[in-house]
């Protein structure tokens, strides 16, 4: 049983207003329901209680950014979000089983980089069988023996952004996601007629676009090149095809 979950006998609190020393400010984003965040949530460490406490809500994107809470309330919007993840997340599934390689993690589960000062869900992760093994990342056990978070660092993230994380994933991220040493940050934007997809690599400086050829990128995570197609199907919606080579 890890010291996270053996410290959840904290009292509920209403809505931090202003926010509680620690934490800078709190974002919410969306208007479908409303969120309590506890005020003794102060630091990632006791972000990390409530994840564990069984008071954190879910189904809710909550993300801790280096004194910063962000909180999603926003609907996934069908093509450009739900369906483009799913394509990705078919994709490297099949390659990581196929290859032994490790596991694609898709959304829903948080990741804690202590170093960063970061908690939260990307749209999808990559963790290699090497990094497993030397101990870059294990899972976390919480409440009841379940298993809800992976601390430490992933080879890869994915983030597909919305109206509503624009700025979250194209500057906060890219720079937490560094600072945590991910090696791979896969950044898609569907929302309008042009398609965007970047594999930024990690750097001694930041993370640089990987180079294109005929709509082909490489990862040096999976050893392939990728390249992410839209077209319409028979009713004439967006349909993504994420080709590998």
């Amino acid at each position: 049983m890890s010291a996270i979950s053996s410290q959840l006998a904290q009292p509920v609190t209403p809505p931090i207003s202003p926010p509680p020393r620690g934490v800078s400010r709190t974002t919410v984003v969306g208007e479908r329901r409303s969120v309590q965040v506890p005020g003794w949530v102060r630091d990632l460490a006791s972000f990390r209680r409530w994840v564990h406490s069984g008071e954190y809500p879910e189904k809710v994107r909550i993300c801790y950014l280096a004194g910063e809470i962000w909180v999603d309330l926003s609907m996934e919007d069908f093509f450009p979000h739900n369906q483009l993840k799913n394509e990705f997340a078919f994709v490297l599934t099949g390659i990581t089983k196929s290859q032994r390689s490790g596991r694609f993690i898709p959304d829903g589960m948080l990741v804690t980089n202590v170093a960063a000062d970061l908690s939260c869900e990307p749209d999808g992760m990559f963790v290699s069988r090497k990094s497993w093994d030397a101990g870059r990342v294990r899972l976390v056990e919480g409440k009841e023996g379940k298993q809800i978070e992976l601390e430490g660092t992933p080879d890869m993230a994915l983030q597909i952004i919305s109206a509503s994380s624009t700025t979250k994933d194209r500057e906060t991220l890219r720079e937490l996601f560094w600072q945590a040493g991910i090696t791979e940050y896969w950044l898609v934007d569907a929302r309008g007629e042009r398609l965007d997809f970047d594999i930024l690599r990690r750097t001694a400086k930041g993370y640089v676009a990987t180079r294109k050829q005929a709509g082909w990128v490489k990862s040096n995570v999976f050893a392939k090149h990728f390249r992410l197609s839209r077209t319409l199907d028979e009713r004439g919606d967006p349909e993504y095809t994420l080709e590998v080579k």
